[in-house]
């Protein structure tokens, strides 16, 4: 690792157009995934879950519309969002404009 601070240079490199999602590995250890994942406008990530693993969203640009299970709400950065095991959880930017977030996966499958 070069630097302590993965954040401004992961962010810098991606760049998604509208209705696509751009994402990037921030680190990667044998029970932790932090990813990031820059939504353009219009862009879905698709409801899933996590069977063995928690999930934790920090929104940290711009605004989100959350799902859990059936429920939608809408996070405006910056926010924290904890999806526990077996939820059913997605992320959807209705905005205009570009909005990050990164995941915690732990446990790692």
């Amino acid at each position: 690792m070069s630097t302590i601070d993965l954040y401004a240079e992961t962010i810098a490199s991606l760049d998604p157009a509208a209705g696509n999602v751009e994402t990037a590995e921030l680190s990667v250890s044998e029970d932790v995934l932090l990813k990031a994942f820059a939504l353009g406008p219009g862009a879905t990530v698709d409801p899933h879950k996590h069977e063995e693993s928690t999930n934790v969203f920090h929104i940290l640009e711009g605004t989100v519309v959350i799902t859990q299970d059936n429920e939608e709400t809408t996070v405006d950065a910056p926010g924290v969002v904890y999806n526990d095991r077996g939820v059913v959880h997605g992320a959807r930017n209705e905005t205009d404009t570009v909005a990050i977030l990164t995941a915690s996966l732990c446990p790692l499958p």
